[in-house]
């Protein structure tokens, strides 16, 4: 593996440089952070993408494309296809993927969205876990679906788990036949175990649920957790899921586009893909191509490794400064992802103040956290920890001596 020192210590500058993490600050009303008062500047903690320069793998496969200078009509290439086979096989353990099951996507949400047109009829119910991820509920509002939530349940030792009896009752009361799992777990940052998969799977195929498995954050891993891909969990589970991936999250390429399915099940694949191509719009760009396959190599991975090494000392070091320094603040430490989702209910209640006066608080001293009543957690703020430790000290310094006081 390649032992070289990547940087995740720089503070970029990304003014001006089509970042809405910095330059959606204050212009985007009811969505990003409000500017700062004067003479703070911003710590993006917001929007779910990391301030580290990206891996230089993907910097050369892009310029090494660039150096031809025709960007005419293509396929896929033979790479691309071996990349995720490999990447899949390597990071997860997961093999006997053929090529007819992988499908390009624009974007995760954009697959749930064909997904659900394909399992789903307008007015139907679909389940999902709560808190939940706000591309889910606003993409099924949006396309005229009911989303029934499931809470999760933090357990004696603070980490998240699925209820299934409540889930089963809402299955078999609603009528339900299509779910989105979230997988690991977004906001929560929970990495699903092997026994909790087997067990909810179960449910699916006693009420004959149809999947859709969110897996965009599978790679961003942390103290040592594995992902458990959902088609690997048992053969029924492989042929009732259609599971979505991206390099996006893993390596910050949000900007390019480019994400894939994986659907062993051939009927529901064949009926995703005629979905997915009915705009003419569905279709792959060929930077984005090369720049998946510049992430998926040998270096590639070995950035990944030390990313999830420096978040995991974000994720340990902001956890430890929360309990010890912010008294009524609750934090559950995540498994995976880069997002903490702090539980301000005790705080607000002790001090008499609400949610939004905590948030701005923040936002004052530009600590530029984000709502988390979005998330269906009515006291909760989401906090990105992608950024070098330095920042992430920084912020909690301004939180301690300006907001939790």
């Amino acid at each position: 593996m390649n032992q070289t020192k990547f940087d995740f210590t720089t503070i970029m500058d990304r003014h001006g440089k089509d970042a809405i993490a910095i330059d959606g600050i204050g212009r985007m009303p009811g969505m990003a952070p409000e500017a700062p008062d004067e003479g703070f500047d911003v710590i993006p903690m917001w929007v779910a993408d990391m301030n580290f320069p990206t891996a230089p793998s993907i910097i050369k496969a892009v310029e090494k494309r660039l150096e031809h200078h025709a960007f005419g009509y293509f396929s896929p290439s033979d790479d691309y296809y071996d990349s995720i086979f490999r990447w899949m096989q390597i990071r997860h353990g997961f093999t006997g993927i053929a090529r007819e099951d992988i499908g390009y996507e624009n974007g995760v949400l954009g697959g749930v969205a064909s997904a659900l047109r394909v399992m789903c009829s307008p007015g139907d119910k679909v389940l999902l876990h709560s808190p939940a991820y706000i591309g889910f509920t606003g993409l099924l509002s949006n396309n005229g679906y009911q989303a029934v939530f499931s809470e999760l349940i933090r357990d004696e030792d603070g980490i998240w788990r699925m209820d299934l009896r409540d889930m089963e009752e809402k299955l078999q009361r609603e009528q339900i036949h299509t779910a989105i799992f979230c997988s690991p777990h977004n906001p929560c940052g929970r990495v699903w175990e092997r026994e909790e998969l087997e067990a909810v799977f179960a449910l699916y195929q006693k009420y004959d649920v149809q999947v859709i498995s969110d897996e965009i954050w599978s790679d961003i891993l942390l103290f040592g957790n594995q992902h458990i891909p959902s088609l690997t969990v048992s053969e029924d589970a492989a042929m009732r899921t259609a599971a979505f991936y991206a390099p996006s999250k893993t390596f910050n390429l949000a900007g390019m586009i480019g994400s894939y399915h994986i659907i062993k099940n051939k009927t529901l694949r064949e009926r995703i893909l005629k979905e997915a191509s009915l705009t003419h719009y569905n279709a792959m760009n060929v930077l984005s191509m090369h720049a998946l396959i510049g992430a998926y190599q040998e270096e590639g991975q070995a950035w990944v490794d030390q990313l999830c090494q420096v978040l995991s000392d974000n994720v340990s070091w902001a956890v430890g400064y929360i309990r010890s320094h912010f008294r009524g603040v609750s934090v559950a430490e995540p498994q995976g992802t880069y997002m903490l989702f702090l539980d301000c209910e005790e705080w607000c209640r002790e001090h008499g103040c609400s949610l939004t006066d905590l948030e701005k608080a923040g936002w004052r001293v530009g600590v530029a956290w984000q709502d988390g009543a979005m998330f269906h957690g009515p006291w909760s703020i989401r906090m990105n920890l992608a950024l070098p430790l330095s920042r992430v000290k920084e912020a909690m310094r301004r939180l301690d001596e300006y907001v939790f006081v």
